[in-house]
């Protein structure tokens, strides 16, 4: 998990978007639903859930929204330039974004805790063992956006 009150930069392949996120992070995920694999062209991505209010971006992302299988907007920013992907936002709960854990200068600052919309991952596409496996997502307490 990212850390309480520790500052991470990012940013895109080319360098036209930075940012630095402030954790604590509220999750650490692997997403294999349709929707990521075909933004990333793998079988998942991983991401890292934080308040909106703890991301600062320096550039101007480009957007591409799409629906969810849940109907709501999706929001990918990425660099207009490279293609890099940065974070989602959109249908989640609360402020929240998802920041692309690869696009971190310190990826490996990353622990997923879980692997979401597990009824879509690929045959091809392995798992650390030890990782739960939700068919969609985890149940999360609403409020405090924590698992519960």
């Amino acid at each position: 998990m990212l850390k309480t009150n520790r500052e991470y930069g990012g940013g895109c392949l080319c360098g036209a978007i930075r940012y630095r996120v402030t954790g604590p992070s509220l999750f650490e995920t692997q997403c294999c639903c349709r929707d990521c694999q075909k933004a990333t062209g793998t079988g998942h991505t991983t991401i890292v859930g934080i308040p909106r209010d703890q991301l600062q971006i320096e550039g101007e992302p480009a957007v591409y929204i799409s629906f969810g299988e849940s109907g709501g907007a999706v929001s990918r920013h990425f660099c207009g330039t490279c293609g890099g992907r940065i974070f989602t936002s959109g249908a989640l709960p609360g402020e929240n974004v998802m920041v692309q854990a690869g696009s971190l200068d310190e990826p490996g600052e990353v622990t997923p805790e879980n692997v979401i919309y597990g009824k879509d991952a690929l045959p091809w596409d392995h798992f650390d063992p030890d990782l739960e496996v939700y068919a969609l997502y985890p149940p999360f307490d609403p409020v405090t956006h924590e698992l519960t």
